[in-house]
């Protein structure tokens, strides 16, 4: 893979490049910038804290994060002098401000790598973009920037971060790399769903002196899974097995999950069966995996299975299992699962109540799941009226579809396809007027709803198709397609003239 293609390609995924990140936002900074001589003349340590940022409910955040860094040993550091520093303290720059009295004034010399990573980690966490750069800015103030554990937690701070333009050129920096440098980046390219970047990047480190990890598959089978893409899935799979790696646990699970979600349920299946020392997670893919594909009665029998081996379900089991039943209609099996949700010590979230709210609608009880929204004993969302929203459609209950997309929108007033099913709905029964006023709304807000995206694998290559996309460029192929399926439905006596919209549903 070419860097300097690479780093093009990935300017396009709307990351800020470093020089910008490090850019300095106030006169606070300025004096920062002039103490660090040994850095890249655009770095400005605590340059990024902007004055008018809220950060009382980040308090408590950051408090965890600087007392995680200041345990060091105290023949390196007074902790609790630091900690009773950074308590006193009332906004994140007052922070910033403790460690950089603590660490860049008086202990500089002290910071070792191991605080540095800690530190970095939990900015990865919490998704701290501004903290982890202040972070960053230390490391090469202090020299530590080169070595190769503090590169590794920025590779994966600015991927989670999704900055993965910053991560490969902090990669593409580093002077020494190991197999965890080159396992974050592809777990970077693999959050993006670029699946060539991993396996570029993948044959690149089988070139090196390096060998992959357990770590490396499980990141490359992520973005197969993400991808769509079974055939490079099963690429993966076979290098899995040639170095041994295919029988750890949560590899397996990897390979569960990408077989599942590209269409291939059996060899799931088969892995799942093959499978020594299965755990939650093993169980979970593989009911998912039956849910996803609506097979029902088999993520039933798996369930009461797993209770029979002494598996203890979670959150997440139940998720899956309410997922399988809304998509077969069994109401009476759902009802009765998520009424033993308690039984096993598991608290039902929004996600279950809004499954819940689905295979109720989806079975024609729309009443039943407005009901059930009621009695909830926390405040819905907008993707359980949203649930109730597209059941009244389905079944043709205009009013109470009319309810609930007033309600999304309370809770989504920027989503522009809950603003256009609504002006459908008020269109359907004739209330003009109302169909006219959430148009303007719409207008004035500036609101679009974004076209519809669907995708294909053909001959190892994935093929996405995108509406009223009309640059691609095997369309007339398409289009030939298309109108030889017309002239078969044509002939079994369907009538092609009728064009199914929205208020159809």
């Amino acid at each position: 893979m070419n860097s300097v293609s690479l780093r093009h390609f990935l300017r396009k995924k709307n990351s800020t490049p470093l020089s910008l990140l490090f850019s300095s936002h106030g006169s606070s900074s300025s004096q920062n910038i002039k103490r660090m001589t040994n850095t890249h003349k655009s770095l400005g340590i605590l340059s990024l804290i902007s004055h008018t940022t809220d950060c009382t409910e980040k308090r408590q955040t950051h408090l965890r994060l600087i007392q995680d860094f200041l345990q060091i040993p105290t023949n390196q550091f007074t902790q609790k002098r630091g900690a009773d520093d950074f308590a006193r303290s009332i906004s994140l720059e007052e922070s910033l401000n403790v460690l950089e009295t603590n660490f860049l004034k008086e202990e500089k010399s002290r910071v070792d790598a191991s605080a540095l990573s800690r530190a970095l980690s939990l900015c990865s966490s919490s998704r701290s973009l501004k903290s982890g750069v202040q972070f960053h800015c230390l490391a090469i103030r202090t020299g530590l920037v080169g070595n190769v554990y503090v590169g590794s937690c920025l590779i994966s701070f600015y991927s989670k971060c999704c900055e993965l333009y910053n991560a490969y050129r902090v990669f593409e920096e580093m002077t020494v790399k190991n197999v965890v440098s080159w396992t974050a980046i592809i777990a970077g390219f693999a959050q993006e769903g670029l699946v060539d970047g991993c396996f570029e990047l993948y044959s690149l480190m089988r070139n090196s002196t390096l060998k992959p990890n357990d770590l490396t598959f499980t990141c490359i089978l992520s973005a197969c899974t993400g991808g769509g893409s079974l055939c490079r899935g099963r690429t993966a799979h076979c290098q899995a097995i040639e170095m041994g790696f295919d029988s750890y646990v949560h590899v397996a699970n990897a390979l569960i999950s990408m077989y599942c979600k590209c269409g291939n349920v059996e060899d799931a299946c088969h892995i799942f069966e093959r499978m020594d020392g299965k755990d939650y997670v093993s169980w979970n893919s593989m009911i998912g995996g039956y849910a996803q594909h609506g097979l029902a009665v088999q993520a039933i029998d798996l369930f009461e299975e797993m209770k029979k081996q002494r598996v203890k379900p979670d959150a997440i089991t139940f998720l899956s299992l309410f997922s399988s039943c809304r998509h077969s209609g069994l109401v009476k099996q759902g009802q009765f699962y998520f009424n033993s949700m308690v039984e096993y010590g598991v608290k039902p979230e929004l996600d279950h109540f809004a499954c819940m709210v689905d295979l109720l609608g989806r079975a024609g009880l729309l009443e039943e799941a407005r009901d059930f929204i009621v009695k909830m004993p926390i405040q819905p969302n907008a993707i359980i009226w949203g649930s109730l929203l597209s059941c009244c459609r389905l079944h043709g209950n205009v009013w109470l579809g009319i309810e609930a997309a007033e309600n999304k929108l309370l809770l989504e007033p920027e989503s522009a396809a809950s603003h256009l099913q609504l002006a459908n709905l008020y269109a359907s029964v004739g209330c003009w007027d109302q169909a006219a006023r959430v148009r303007k709304l719409m207008k004035d807000g500036g609101l679009k709803t974004e076209p519809g995206c669907s995708w294909v694998e053909v001959r190892n290559e994935v093929c996405r198709f995108r509406a009223e996309d009309w640059s691609n460029g095997g369309l007339a192929e398409i289009a030939a397609v298309v109108d030889s399926l017309a002239d078969h439905m044509g002939s079994l006596g369907y009538d092609l003239n009728h064009v199914v919209t929205d208020d159809d549903l």
